[in-house]
């Protein structure tokens, strides 16, 4: 049965990554009472704000980081905002994930245009965007470029590794973030001047976090906190005031109330920003079948567009339980339950091996 929502968003081609730099607005009495208790803020005051009225940031992964986030970043009237996400809403998503409703984990909703949509309602001066896709080498550059700060909501390092990359080779900052469980992490990327990603972890034990929320679980407060420090620190960027950004690797464990802030000089061998190899940008780093947590196999597939209308009906007959919108398509196999994107994706759900996850691909969508 197909899902009742209607998408209102029409697809949009990926050329529309080129974005040219928006004009700085005057600062109308409308904005100046709307922002004007940010605008009080001294650090920020009316010039700051109304250079961030022009600014334009890109969210990767729309999860608990990534919607508490933008959701401080469109309330403070950032001018531009595209959000990249893969996945769509659950109902185990509501406990921390603050852009989503239950309406919205029944009609299995793409988070890019759930958020869309929810952000537009709070801020409607505010050029939202969601685009449902998986960040991969081949569209990265493509999606990220025009930007003015990248802000990662990711969920694995294999796309935190190709953020790096990207952020790196463009020039443009990038704000690392992870949260588990009661912990979480944050350091800003500014390239060329700070250490990136891969001088923090890749030439020693670095602070990554091995565990996931789907085996340790995570508190929604401390994805909030995380959240606070990556808008912050975005608003600093985008405002001019570099100098204010705190240049360190933050940690915080909002269970135990401890907080650390330790320095990271740039690795003078770093393979990324010293000797500018791309390794996951030239996807030496990026699987083709990716573990995706909640018991679940992702499958990625390239140059692949499938006819989600007419994979249902053809699929009908066989499977249980179809669904679709414009976004996706859900049927069940008992015990597996497979989500499948117009760009060849599937999420295979009820397993974590990846020959099963295969299998059933070859089998319902085709080799």
């Amino acid at each position: 049965m197909a899902l009742s929502w209607r998408a209102e968003v029409l697809e949009r081609p990926i050329a529309a990554a080129r974005i040219s730099r928006l004009a700085r607005p005057e600062m109308d009495p409308k904005l100046y009472g709307k922002y004007s208790r940010q605008i009080l803020f001294a650090e920020i005051g009316e010039a700051g704000q109304q250079h961030l009225l022009g600014e334009r940031a890109v969210l990767v992964g729309c999860g608990a980081l990534g919607t508490s986030t933008v959701n401080l970043l469109v309330r403070a009237g950032l001018g531009r905002l595209r959000i990249i996400d893969r996945d769509f809403v659950e109902a185990s998503n509501l406990q921390r994930q603050t852009l989503f409703e239950e309406a919205d984990a029944r009609e299995a909703l793409p988070k890019a245009i759930a958020a869309e949509r929810r952000l537009r309602a709070v801020n409607a001066d505010v050029a939202v965007e969601g685009v449902v896709a998986d960040l991969n080498p081949r569209n990265a550059e493509e999606l990220l470029a025009g930007f003015s700060v990248v802000i990662d909501g990711t969920d694995n390092f294999e796309t935190r590794f190709l953020l790096n990359d990207v952020a790196v080779k463009l020039g443009v900052p990038w704000i690392y973030a992870a949260v588990v469980s009661s912990y979480g992490v944050t350091m800003t990327v500014l390239p060329g001047e700070t250490a990136c990603l891969a001088c923090l972890l890749e030439t020693r034990a670095g602070p990554g976090l091995e565990e996931t929320c789907d085996t340790v679980g995570v508190l929604g407060a401390a994805a909030g906190v995380i959240a606070s420090f990556q808008a912050a620190e975005a608003i600093k960027l985008l405002v001019g005031k570099r100098e204010a950004l705190h240049g360190r690797l933050v940690s915080i464990d909002v269970w135990s109330t401890r907080f650390q802030a330790i320095g990271v000089a740039r690795n003078p061998e770093c393979r990324t920003c010293a000797h500018r190899e791309f390794r996951y940008l030239e996807g030496e780093g990026q699987p083709h079948l990716t573990l995706c947590g909640r018991d679940s196999v992702q499958i990625h597939e390239r140059d692949r567009h499938l006819d989600l209308a007419a994979l249902g009906l053809r699929l009908k007959p066989a499977v249980a339980e179809v669904r679709n919108n414009d976004f996706l398509l859900r049927f069940r196999v008992p015990p597996y339950e497979l989500t499948v994107f117009a760009d060849g994706r599937a999420i295979i759900k009820g397993t974590r091996d990846p020959g099963v996850a295969r299998s059933l691909y070859a089998r319902y969508i085709g080799a």
